[in-house]
């Protein structure tokens, strides 16, 4: 008997596809070798000074050492509602309709456990990040996937299950969209509300990358949509906005039924993120929208200095509008090896760490996703390595 089989929900997890190149990168960094890891969507920039600053000071104070409140306290409530008021025009009751979570991840988690039973169905895009998916498999819950090369494609193939069976309980999305980057405007989130509305269903959108949009693209919130808080809720995370992924703080906002079932499921589970982190989060959200701006900015001029030395290598990706990442098509002549074998490729020959699109569930074969987690400089090297193996493969 192997070390996980007797274990239930362990069973029902794949072997982590991107163990692979991690180890393979491992080694090679072992051997002195110089990898340019785009593998992990982890942000390589500081925190903003001033929230850094807040966190140390609230350290000090012994007050804040003991427990906190799971559902976040009430001055972090009341800064995520303002930033929305003023960001998205609109309206969310910080008592009501708002609650802080362990990071996004946490969320979805937590909101799987609360509201997923054996059976209920939960619709997603595929390929997906991994969570959108397990999440609702470790819940007893039937994750049904979706194909999403374009939005249009998901929703018509959303309408479609509805015109052929039972509805399902959940719908769960996020845009922009990682892996694939895809972006929507706000017709898409009303046709989407109308739709599930129409069916019973409720909806959680995974607003992660909220404020990564470049080329003058701004990503709607769901919530502007009339009537989305009857069924929807969106869960935003300073991780990315503000470069504070490692501190684990998230918010899910709008549907008060959902909050609250939300809100129970976590008095058991956790007392909350540790009281100074919350204090400093006020900050972000009250002070740093300027720091927001130069992190997208930045990750725009990665995004083009990146697709550029592609295209320049013969590699033709198209830019993205959104996210921290790039989505590629594996280059015809290497497709039919899978995005793994490709991947295992370019850590060997052009020492690139990529995450392969299969790990992101089955439509996400024949991709591999770039990552903007190096430096301008670095992202030259990676393009020039990857242009001497396609050049001399």
């Amino acid at each position: 008997m192997s070390s996980d089989e007797s274990f239930y929900r362990i069973q029902k997890l794949p072997p982590y596809v991107f163990s692979v190149i991690n180890e393979m990168k491992a080694r090679a960094r072992a051997d002195q070798q110089d990898v340019v890891d785009l593998g992990m969507g982890n942000p390589d920039g500081a925190t903003p000074a001033p929230v850094v600053a807040k966190l140390t000071e609230a350290a000090k104070n012994p007050r804040n050492h003991r427990y906190s409140m799971s559902r976040g306290i009430p001055q972090l409530r009341n800064a995520i509602v303002a930033r929305y008021q003023k960001n998205y025009g609109v309206t969310l009751d910080p008592e009501h309709e708002a609650i802080v979570t362990i990071g996004a991840k946490d969320a979805l988690a937590h909101l799987m456990f609360a509201t997923i039973g054996p059976g209920d169905v939960v619709v997603s895009p595929n390929p997906a990040y991994p969570i959108h998916q397990y999440g609702v498999i470790m819940s007893e819950g039937h994750a049904c996937m979706l194909p999403m090369p374009d939005a249009a494609t998901f929703l018509n193939g959303l309408e479609d299950l509805y015109r052929k069976g039972p509805a399902p309980k959940m719908i769960l999305v996020s845009f922009p969209h990682n892996p694939t980057t895809t972006c929507v405007d706000l017709d898409f989130f009303k046709s989407l509300i109308a739709l599930a509305a129409h069916h019973g269903t409720y909806v959680i959108h995974d607003f992660a990358y909220a404020d990564l949009c470049f080329d003058g693209y701004k990503a709607p919130s769901i919530l502007q949509v009339d009537g989305a808080k009857e069924i929807a809720v969106e869960i935003f995370s300073l991780s990315k906005s503000y470069n504070m992924a490692g501190w684990r703080v998230g918010f899910c906002l709008g549907n008060r039924k959902i909050i609250a079932a939300l809100a129970r499921i976590k008095s058991y589970l956790d007392y909350g993120v540790f009281q100074p982190i919350q204090i400093a989060s006020i900050i972000a959200l009250r002070e740093c929208e300027a720091d927001t701006r130069e992190i997208c900015l930045n990750y725009q001029k990665r995004r083009d200095v990146l697709v550029d030395g592609l295209c320049r290598a013969g590699w033709h990706v198209a830019k993205p509008r959104g996210s921290m990442f790039v989505w590629a098509p594996v280059p015809e002549a290497y497709r039919a090896q899978g995005s793994l074998e490709f991947s295992k490729l370019l850590m060997q020959k052009a020492l690139v760490a990529v995450s392969p699109g299969v790990g992101f569930g089955p439509m996400g074969e024949g991709f591999v996703r770039f990552a903007l987690i190096e430096n301008e400089h670095r992202l030259r090297q990676a393009t020039r390595n990857i242009q001497r193996f396609l050049q001399t493969a």
